[in-house]
């Protein structure tokens, strides 16, 4: 059994208790036509509806989960509203959306000023990154459901942004072809996602504490895994207004760069040649929690926070833009055309279909 699935969270359970839920929402498509009806079938990143004019409201939803827990260890929370806006922006961009507003859904386990103070910074900060605004929210009290690790300050984040895309200008992966280049760009560390499995690998199991210096991390444990998650915004929009012709787009969040797979497509595969050296919480978690190479892919970005896919001669300009944003990005790989759609990193030997990732010898 993976030790995500044994630390609480179970991907294979989640993807067969969804159905029923999807069953009924997919549902209320159909109670909305003309201006407002939805363009896109569900599984990409965010949805697009119809608002008239050519024009669409892209519109996604996330939290932060469980990063908040190392939140309430360290007692700071200044940080976690910029992972929730990232989270919720990051996916707006990969329909090819510029994103410009967000409102957030806070639940307390008492109205603590402080607490709510410190989130509304991260919030601002956030938004001034995202170049995105907040005009509303909510705070609801809700003492008997929300617990946490620090009595008082137990909470939760989430977030619904809405974006802007020309109808004729969604991305979804519909005209990739061979021989397209993935481009990847650097991620700020863990970011959002596996972190169940990395507090229980780190202080369960190794023992460590937040305040405990890492000289491999060159700061404490609590300082890296609170690193907020990388607001992609600033540099994705000025390539998609730049004229480039963008294939796909894809956040790597849960599942990695599984992620890929989220296109129209389902002819093509992605091939990794090269990855960069994942940061070093990384290596430090897969070492002390004898994680396979299979479930660190399929549970963290490994150093790689988003994809762009383009076209080989548009790969120098996205290079520039990257660079005077001041971005890191990489030339990962590329795409072939396939029988059935696939992610292949090849100097990991390994093979991802579906929502996972398997060692396989015989690589295309």
């Amino acid at each position: 059994m993976e030790l995500y699935t044994s630390y609480g969270v179970n991907t294979q359970k989640e993807e067969s208790a969804l159905s029923g839920l999807l069953k009924w929402v997919g549902r209320t498509e159909k109670y909305r036509r003309g201006r407002g009806e939805v363009r896109l079938e569900s599984g990409y990143f965010a949805n697009v509806l119809n608002i008239g004019n050519n024009m669409g409201l892209a519109i996604s939803t996330d939290g932060v989960g469980t990063k908040l827990l190392i939140a309430q260890l360290m007692d700071k929370y200044d940080t976690v509203g910029i992972d929730c806006i990232a989270m919720n922006v990051n996916d707006i961009l990969c329909v090819g959306a510029e994103p410009i507003s967000m409102v957030d859904y806070i639940a307390v386990q008492e109205p603590n000023e402080n607490l709510l103070e410190e989130l509304g910074k991260g919030l601002d900060e956030g938004a001034r990154i995202a170049r995105i605004n907040i005009p509303g929210g909510e705070v609801a009290q809700v003492k008997e459901m929300i617990k946490g690790v620090r009595e008082g300050y137990g909470f939760d984040i989430a977030g619904a942004a809405v974006g802007l895309v020309d109808l004729d200008k969604i991305i979804i992966g519909k005209d990739l072809k061979e021989g397209d280049i993935i481009l990847g760009l650097r991620s700020s560390g863990i970011h959002s996602n596996g972190l169940t499995l990395a507090r229980n690998v780190l202080f369960n199991k190794a023992g460590l504490n937040v305040n405990e210096y890492i000289s491999e991390l060159g700061r404490t444990l609590g300082e890296e895994l609170l690193e907020p998650t990388h607001i992609y915004v600033p540099e994705i929009v000025e390539v998609l207004n730049s004229g480039i012709g963008v294939q796909s787009l894809a956040h790597i969040t849960s599942d990695g760069l599984l992620n890929l797979m989220r296109v129209e497509r389902k002819d093509i595969s992605f091939v990794i040649d090269y990855l960069p050296e994942p940061q070093p919480i990384f290596t430090m978690l897969q070492r002390l929690g004898n994680i396979s190479d299979e479930e660190m892919f399929q549970v963290f970005n490994m150093g790689v926070g988003f994809c762009i896919i383009v076209e080989a001669k548009d790969v120098e300009r996205c290079e520039k833009i990257f660079k005077k944003s001041g971005i890191e990005s990489y030339r990962l790989g590329h795409t072939i055309k396939s029988k059935e759609q696939e992610v292949v990193i090849r100097h990991k030997n390994l093979l991802g279909r579906g929502n996972r990732f398997y060692k396989n010898s015989v690589l295309p």
